[in-house]
């Protein structure tokens, strides 16, 4: 009886990691797929490390850190896998070593840090301002009034102590990248620092949030969260133990506008695209790709389905998809043609079998998703009188889902939607926006579509 050989470890065995140029926080798989591929397919990618920090885990940080950095990602088409072994990361460090990333901060030659925290993790309250009464941040605010390097947990507080290391460190600013779905992020993560640094009240940090460039990307690409499978996969394909593989899509796009004053890995050789205005693009992919997302995730599983591509094989969400797809349209500064290519790329993309992305994941955190997914569309045809259906459908799963009809609900914010329909979906209205909270005629048109989409 025959036994398969031992697996191979990852180890650069000899072939020592770029120099660390790049600090990223946030180390999931959606960076790796992403900023980490588009960095090590820079033509340059042998002068720009990465030095990457989780969020507070420890268990990602470890796994990379055994096999020196090193990854397989893992392109799934629908007609088969491609493997490749992804060497930008030349760090990983769990979240609470704040030691070591003021240490980061504080090198010249560091040039950038991007960002992968979700929306959630920016700290903003619903009007888009620091929200200084979460209890994360107010204790980072009297850590970092009492001494600028103390440990502090919330991503804004990280990066407010990291310019403060560098700015005293006499180091030059550096570009701050944000790649979350948030609209305008650059200037949506450069209100926050300034936010946190007046809460904080120090000129020494007031100064500190002006130590950086603050660009505005729109990221993209297909990324379901790890599971023990990939693993097997990885080995069995390629006779590598790998205990931290990423699989994701052949789809990929990274738009970016902004100045980065410290140089930057050669990123448009690896297809990402600098613009003078990203709004086009953001837009778009936030109301068809992520807007297509958060309706399937509520409306997905009140019909028993667990995937995206389950739900959008579905005749009847597909048509709640091309519904909404076509009122979002309406309100983009985008050529016609162009958004019919997209949304047929979409379909594809979302179609693809091989791609397990699961509903209950997009499905967490929808307080801070629907306003910039939805929301915009929302109020623009009520502006003009209409009653957007698809619009409409999608709060109305939200509002079934926050009732406990679907996934779980992981939202921390999530507003109150117990009671009567017609009760909870005037909260859930005004939780989404309180200047549609005396709209009648919308909360009756929720609560109606929700009694209809309820198993």
């Amino acid at each position: 009886m025959s036994t398969a050989p031992p697996a191979r470890h990852l180890s650069r065995a000899g072939h020592p990691a770029a120099p660390v140029r790049l600090l990223h926080l946030g180390l999931g798989g959606f960076f790796r797929a992403h900023q980490a591929w588009y960095t090590a397919h820079a033509p340059d990618a042998d002068r720009w490390g990465i030095a990457g920090f989780t969020g507070s885990s420890t268990d990602t940080a470890r796994r990379l850190t055994a096999q020196d950095g090193l990854y397989h990602l893992v392109t799934r088409a629908a007609d088969g896998d491609r493997f490749e072994v992804v060497g930008s990361l030349a760090a990983a460090h769990p979240g609470g070593d704040h030691a070591a990333w003021l240490a980061y901060w504080r090198r010249p030659e560091l040039a950038a840090v991007t960002l992968t925290v979700t929306e959630a993790g920016y700290g903003r309250d619903t009007a888009g301002r620091l929200d200084i009464d979460r209890p994360a941040l107010r204790a980072d605010i009297a850590a970092l009034r009492a001494d600028p390097g103390a440990l502090v947990a919330t991503a804004p507080a990280r990066l407010l102590a990291g310019l403060a290391a560098r700015r005293r460190a006499g180091a030059g600013p550096v570009a701050i990248v944000p790649c979350d779905n948030l609209p305008g992020n650059g200037a949506a993560t450069a209100g926050v620092i300034r936010e946190l640094a007046d809460a904080v009240g120090t000129e020494r940090l007031r100064a500190a949030a002006g130590h950086a460039s603050y660009v505005t990307s729109v990221v993209d690409r297909i990324t379901p969260y790890p599971t023990d499978e990939d693993a097997r996969t990885v080995r069995r394909a390629t006779g590598w133990d790998d205990s931290a593989p990423v699989v994701t899509e052949p789809f990929s796009e990274w738009v970016l506008s902004g100045d980065f004053p410290a140089g930057r890995p050669r990123w448009e050789d690896a297809g990402a695209r600098f613009v003078a205005d990203t709004t086009p693009h953001e837009e778009r992919k936030l109301w068809l790709l992520n807007g297509g997302h958060s309706l399937l995730a509520y409306a997905g599983p009140l019909r028993g389905h667990t995937t995206v591509a389950e739900a959008v094989a579905d005749p009847v969400c597909r048509g709640w998809l091309d519904r909404w797809w076509a009122e979002a349209s309406n309100q983009l500064a985008l050529p016609a043609a162009d958004l019919t290519a997209y949304r047929t790329a979409l379909t594809d993309r979302f179609a693809n079998p091989r791609i397990h992305h699961t509903l209950a994941k997009i499905a967490e955190d929808g307080s801070r998703k629907l306003p910039v997914r939805v929301l915009p569309t929302l109020r623009a045809e009520r502006k003009q009188g209409t009653l957007p259906d698809g619009a409409i459908r999608v709060v109305a799963a939200w509002l079934l889902h926050l009732r406990g009809l679907g996934a779980p609900v992981r939202d921390a914010a999530a507003p109150d939607a117990a009671g009567p329909l017609p009760t909870a979906a005037a909260g859930v209205v005004a939780a989404l926006d309180p200047a549609l909270a005396r709209d009648r005629e919308l909360i009756d048109a929720v609560a109606s579509r929700a009694q209809e989409l309820a198993p």
